[in-house]
């Protein structure tokens, strides 16, 4: 289960190791065969550590590079030593196998490994001396080998091999194997010829296996401890063999209630039976199990004093009989679990959270039908009442996206918790590692799938973290995946505001590098097509908005962004939008935002100085529109092109000294107590505009901004004035003779504000 502790120095080395291993343990071959360095020796510790953390890695992480040797790193004992390893799905092939076959195996966990055929049941063969615990959960292909069919060239070539069930395999040879897993074993394998050499079974797992006759079983009557028969169609043989595995101390013959084939019912003498039997169990799973007959005590007497888990109090009638509680019973979807008195310390079911919660926790590994379906019950917990147990529930959810990637129930059903449980009613109870947790597999679920209902709540969830700081971890893949959510051709409207709004969010309140390569992404190029399409549809929604702000952000001090803008059309863009929607002020304050920062680059305000682009903004100065700030960005942009100079005014019309006329007009019109919808990074375009002579407009537009920022927000900004030496540059300022007398003025309530916030804010303990 992920953990809420901080790593362990042994989990953070194998990490590094793993995504560095020519810098740390191994060098190339070849440029291409990792081999270990000759000096090594690493003990079954670290190289059991090292082969699960990589299986988990190559799972999980998209960014991680599996390597095609990687396992022959741990072909000879000499050097590396395994004992317990855990190998999953597509990442182990039959040539894994093969590399480690002369290492002393303990445990030898195969989980879905679909790509194993017959050539690893013969590699198994050389751990038998040793191997003590052995699973091929879900190796559909195990016991097939391909086999050439013979006949002329011709055929050959058009099938040359053919699938064939391997039929002689036995464990021969495994005397040590104890604990042994074969669930949803291929059809056709002879269950008891394979089982019978081995002499002493603890524990077996045939879930998924259809058997008539399990008679064999009664061989290890006086051995095995623990049977599951998940999904088996039991009949009354099955019942009177179970009833003779006397020494028992886990039982589950629990079942997929939504499988309809299964005719058994579970009766009040069969639960009798067990009870009475198997007297050392301490954990049975009935779940999914339809009741015959009522195997409760009346509702009356059930319902009597306090909740109990004494025996003697059951509400099942047949676990009266039982001399302790179970340590667990399993009731999920069974009417049983809504009852009061349960003798057992952990039960599963749909009753109330912490049943769902053991439902999760029970049948994650090898049950994604049954977990997707608990995991529904989770939401609804959490989206309806208040979850008493997040931390557990969210590791619970996280373990379970992890493990099941590709399970497309799941990972709907995962990613609408996770959006509950994440909101900010459970923010203070999370540290940063398991939020980080969190985002990881909501990543992994964005990727794996573009079903509608993942994206949207993967998307959803990001919602409830704080952006970009919470993110910033993984901030090149959630913006690649964001982008690509937003250039597929169809798209959910809904999805399409969502992961807007996040784009627009990432790039606010980040580094220039940052910004740069999102640029480089084609983050420019998405937000244009995304305006250009809504302006054939002529609408202007929350999609437009954002799109023209995350512009806006993207393009904050980033000349080569600002460039991309201009290359890609923008401009005409800007026009359009302006003409079709001329009373949206929130737009033109997001445009205006934008094209302030491409009139901060000296390089492309030359694009800028056409007749048609002085004129707009010229007009715009006098727009009352979202308070001041589309005359306020207007006159920035124009004080911008001022400051490159006559020369640079390369149009009759309008006359330069007519738009200076306007601009003065503009800012004498703005009160300098407006509070602003607008947040500076850096005053370094603003400054820049002070010590000159040859734009006194700009200049005055220059000391107006800082003034009333200053004034309103002084926590804020006096430090960051101070701090990017705007104080000098004032006092010179004031001591130019172009600059006019009440741009001093401002100047010196700018100073004064500043020099009064430092003396209030004096550190004066000693």
């Amino acid at each position: 289960m992920a953990s809420d502790s901080p790593e362990s120095l042994m989990t953070l080395c194998t990490d590094y190791c793993l995504r560095n291993l020519e810098g740390t343990l191994c060098y190339l071959l070849d440029n291409e065969t990792l081999r270990l360095h000759p000096d090594i020796f690493l003990p079954s510790e670290i190289c059991d550590k090292l082969v699960n953390e990589y299986v988990e890695l190559v799972k999980t992480d998209s960014i991680f590079e599996p390597h095609e040797s990687f396992f022959t790193l741990f072909s000879d004992p000499r050097s590396t030593r395994l004992a317990r390893i855990h190998l999953r799905e597509h990442i182990v092939q039959d040539q894994d196998l093969e590399a480690i076959r002369k290492q002393d195996l303990i445990e030898l966990y195969l989980t879905n490994c679909e790509k194993l055929t017959a050539k690893s049941l013969q590699t198994l063969v050389s751990f038998s001396h040793t191997l003590i615990s052995l699973s091929l959960f879900g190796c559909s292909n195990i016991f097939y080998e391909e086999e050439n069919p013979g006949g002329c060239e011709d055929d050959c070539l058009v099938n040359p091999t053919r699938q064939v069930l391997v039929k002689d395999f036995t464990f021969e040879g495994f005397s040590r194997l104890r604990i042994l897993n074969l669930g949803r074993l291929i059809e056709g394998v002879n269950v008891e010829t394979l089982l019978r050499p081995l002499a002493s079974l603890a524990a077996l797992d045939l879930s998924g296996i259809q058997l008539s006759d399990v008679a064999f079983l009664t061989q290890w009557k006086d051995s095995l401890v623990s049977l599951v028969l998940y999904n088996m169609d039991l009949s009354e043989e099955h019942i009177q063999v179970i009833a003779q595995l006397r020494k028992l101390r886990h039982l589950d013959i629990s079942r997929d209630h939504l499988s309809s084939y299964y005719k058994f019912k579970l009766t009040r003498r069969v639960l009798n039976l067990f009870v009475e039997n198997l007297v050392n169990l301490t954990s049975l799973d009935i779940s999914g199990h339809t009741m015959l007959e009522n195997c409760t005590i009346p509702s009356m007497e059930e319902k009597m004093g306090q909740t109990s888990i004494e025996p003697a109090k059951s509400s099942i009638a047949p676990f009266r009989g039982l001399k302790r509680p179970l340590q667990f019973l399993g009731l999920f979807e069974t009417s049983l679990c809504r009852l009061t008195h349960i003798p057992a310390y952990k039960v599963s079911g749909d009753k109330n959270e912490e049943q769902v919660l053991n439902a999760i926790e029970a049948y994650t590994e090898h049950r994604p039908e049954i977990t997707s379906r608990a995991i529904n019950l989770l939401f609804d917990i959490a989206r309806i009442e208040r979850c008493s147990q997040l931390l557990r529930a969210l590791q619970l959810v996280i373990t379970a996206l992890k493990c099941h990637k590709d399970d497309k129930n799941i990972q709907v059903t995962g990613s609408a918790a996770l959006f509950y449980l994440t909101n900010s009613e459970y923010r203070m109870e999370q540290s940063v590692k398991l939020r980080r947790q969190v985002i990881q597999v909501v990543l992994n679920g964005m990727e794996s799938y573009q079903e509608v209902t993942v994206q949207r709540n993967c998307c959803l969830t990001l919602c409830n973290f704080s952006i970009p700081e919470e993110l910033e971890f993984q901030y090149r893949r959630v913006n690649e995946l964001l982008l690509n959510i937003l250039n597929q051709s169809r798209q959910d409207e809904s999805i399409q505001r969502i992961a807007v709004h996040l784009c627009n969010a990432l790039v606010c309140q980040v580094d220039n590098d940052h910004k740069e390569a999102v640029g480089k992404m084609g983050f420019v190029m998405t937000m244009l097509k995304l305006i250009q399409k809504k302006l054939a549809d002529k609408t202007c929604d929350q999609v437009m908005e954002f799109s023209w702000s995350a512009l806006w952000n993207i393009t904050d001090e980033t000349p080569d962004n600002c460039e991309m803008f201009l290359n890609y059309s923008g401009m005409k863009l800007f026009l359009e939008c302006l003409k079709e929607f001329p009373e949206k002020q929130e737009l033109h304050r997001n445009m205006l935002g934008l094209l302030g920062n491409v009139a901060e680059v000296k390089e492309l305000r030359p694009q800028l100085m056409t007749s048609q682009f002085i004129s707009v903004f010229s007009n715009l100065l006098e727009s009352k529109a979202d308070g001041i700030e589309v005359s306020y960005n207007a006159c920035g942009v124009l004080s911008h092109i001022m400051f490159d100079g006559l020369e640079a005014w390369g149009i009759c019309e309008p006359h330069r000294e007519e738009v200076v006329k306007r601009m003065w007009a503009a800012i004498q019109s703005w009160d300098i107590n407006s509070r602003r919808n607008i947040n500076y990074r850096s005053f370094e375009p603003i400054l820049r505009l002070l010590p000159q002579g040859i734009s006194p407009v700009s200049q005055h537009w220059a000391t107006w901004a800082l003034y009333n920022l200053v004034s309103v927000y002084p926590d804020k900004y006096c430090p960051l004035l101070i701090k990017e030496g705007g104080i000098p540059l004032l006092k010179d300022m004031i001591k130019m003779a172009s600059a006019r007398q009440e741009t001093k003025e401002m100047a010196r309530k700018v100073i004064e504000h500043c020099s009064n916030f430092k003396e209030e804010n004096m550190d004066t303990s000693r």
